[in-house]
């Protein structure tokens, strides 16, 4: 069907609201096109889109959809499946507890059970729902950290992990077999206003409202994660934290499991409370400097040491710590991972409990500091896709296997996990860890700040850097692709001063080294190459998997810091000028 074909079907539909028919009357040719042409994908990490009318964009149609095509997919794995049931958990966004709420009427409409929360919560909590309650799967309604406009839709399988590529292929064959009207939903009311507060309660036959009880058992498990507890007990009243949720859903676990392990913490009160205009940040990335700018002023004021920032579901974390000058600087994910790995395996190694066979995951685009630590430890180290349902399924495996114990996983995207109670990021219990970890340094007579500066002493200044190329439009996507087959079907012999020892092709899962000799790469197939340079350096190239951006990233090694740092920029630029 054609894009005005469709644009036609939404115009003359009964169940489109006045103001959004008045909407479709004021798009322009271009702007049809745009939000009419391409269905929104439905991948392996859900749907994300901006909020609008159209097939391309989140909205009640597309989201009804998405839904009805899941549910008639958990009919096929039988009557088990249904009676177990749907996670259902929503962040602050606009309309995030609206979906939330259609989705579970339409799910009971299809005789699915839902367990729905009874209010915002974060990612971590609804995974650990999952498991928890013995679902199969679960629906988290967000946008992760992108801008205020945006809003989307994870699925999640049984395992507590996003739900795995085969699944996903299957729901989308469902979802294409349907239109966008006609959904049925059950008359259940069900609201984000009448279900606040209630715990353990029916709605109907199929809508069960979930609240505290869950979360207490999250709570009881994360803390049995604590690793210093003398230390937080002596010396956390001397160490004072600023937390911001960035008006997310972070607000209350991750205070909660603070003031549990003994710690308190001063909120940025400007941005403890939600807000779907996130009013107070250009975008609610804790990845982006700005984010944390309001922390670090309220830090400064009140002679904090270390600022702590989530993002509006919770899975990602950013910190700023103070330098040897006193001055606040922000870590970026592959050090703020690698701090945690270290203090996590530090900590067990002093204490005489890391296993034998302790194991660490991280993805293809992470730091290889993760290696040399987890090396040092006499832990193992394994690399998977991009994509936090990956480190899910090394849990998995290994609680299969008993092959390997995990321990720790993250990725540079700023997503860390402990423990094995979630499988997906965690930022509450990251947060909860990174906190303690600055009173154990205290403990010492360190800090946070001076310990990443002895990792960087031991094992050598890695540094990584990552930039994103934005392809607006429908054409914007059609450029990404052309771009990625260029740079797998050109052999590239030498980036910046560096030589190609070997490229990574992961769309063919073939490895190819300068010398024409080649490897198979056991990873599932994507869209994504690497380069392994001279001395172990590398430059990694791949679409996101939700936004319409390309991503470079470059990672580098050297004796100083400002050496790697040039070297580093090197590799940037030439990739730029290379992707032209």
């Amino acid at each position: 069907m054609s894009y005005s074909e469709q644009y036609e079907l939404f115009s003359n539909s009964t169940e489109l609201s006045a103001n959004e028919k008045a909407r479709l009357l004021e798009l322009s040719e271009n702007e049809k096109r745009e939000m009419f042409e391409i269905p929104l994908e439905f991948g392996t990490a859900g749907m994300r889109g901006v909020l609008d009318i159209g097939t391309n964009r989140m909205n009640t149609y597309t989201v009804k959809r998405a839904t009805q095509g899941l549910a008639n997919y958990i009919k096929t794995l039988g009557a088990d499946a249904m009676k177990r049931g749907i996670v259902i958990s929503y962040d602050t966004r606009k309309f995030s507890s609206e979906f939330a709420c259609l989705c579970a009427r339409i799910l009971s409409k299809n005789c699915i059970k839902v367990w729905l929360f009874e209010n915002v919560r974060p990612v971590p909590v609804c995974s650990f729902a999952i498991r928890h309650l013995g679902a199969v799967g679960a629906i988290m309604v967000t946008a992760s950290h992108n801008p205020k406009q945006y809003n989307g839709y994870k699925v999640y399988g049984d395992d507590g992990a996003q739900m795995s590529p085969e699944a996903t292929a299957s729901v989308v064959e469902f979802i294409n077999q349907l239109n966008y009207f006609d959904i049925l939903e059950a008359e259940t009311k069900v609201c984000a206003e009448c279900i606040i507060g209630k715990n353990d309660e029916k709605l109907d036959d199929f809508i069960t409202v979930i609240g505290k009880n869950v979360d207490e058992q999250y709570y009881a498990r994360i803390q049995k994660l604590s690793l210093s507890a003398e230390a937080v007990k002596n010396f956390g009243s001397k160490v004072k934290i600023v937390y911001t949720p960035i008006h997310g859903s972070g607000y209350v676990p991750v205070t909660t499991i603070l003031d549990r392990i003994g710690l308190k913490v001063n909120v940025v009160p400007e941005q403890a409370q939600p807000d779907t205009e996130f009013s107070t940040v250009r975008v609610p990335n804790p990845e982006e400097p700005d984010a944390l700018k309001m922390a670090i002023a309220l830090a400064d004021k009140i002679g904090s040491d270390i600022v702590i920032g989530t993002d509006p579901d919770c899975d990602r974390m950013g910190v700023a710590v103070r330098d040897f000058e006193g001055k606040f600087v922000l870590l970026n994910g592959n050090q703020i991972g690698s701090l945690l790995c270290d203090y996590i395996l530090s900590r067990h190694a002093e204490s005489g409990t890391l296993p034998t066979n302790a194991a660490i995951v991280k993805t293809i685009v992470t730091t290889e500091l993760a290696r040399a630590i987890a090396d040092s430890y006499g832990a193992t180290t394994f690399d998977v896709l991009t994509g936090f349902k990956f480190i899910g399924e090394k849990i998995k495996e290994w609680e299969k296997t008993g092959q390997y114990t995990y321990m720790f996983g993250y990725e540079e995207s700023f997503g860390y996990l402990s423990g094995t109670h979630a499988r997906d990021k965690d930022a509450v219990v990251s947060s909860m860890l990174f906190a303690e970890m600055a009173c154990y340094y205290e403990s010492i007579g360190s800090s946070v700040f001076e310990r990443l500066q002895t990792i960087f002493q031991k094992y050598g200044f890695y540094i990584e850097k990552a930039i994103s190329l934005v392809y607006g439009g429908l054409d914007g996507m059609q450029t990404m692709k052309n771009i990625m087959s260029k740079i797998k079907g050109e052999k590239i012999e030498q980036i910046a001063d560096a030589k190609v020892l070997a490229t990574s092709n992961y769309d063919s899962s073939v490895k190819t080294y300068s010398t024409g000799n080649c490897e198979t790469i056991d990873l599932p197939k994507t869209n994504a190459v690497k380069f392994h340079l001279e001395s172990g350096d590398w430059v990694c190239v791949r679409p996101s998997g939700t936004e319409p951006k390309l991503k470079i990233y470059v990672a580098t090694k050297a004796d100083c810091k400002s050496a790697a740092e040039q070297t580093a920029e090197s590799y940037l630029v030439a990739m730029k000028e290379l992707l032209k």
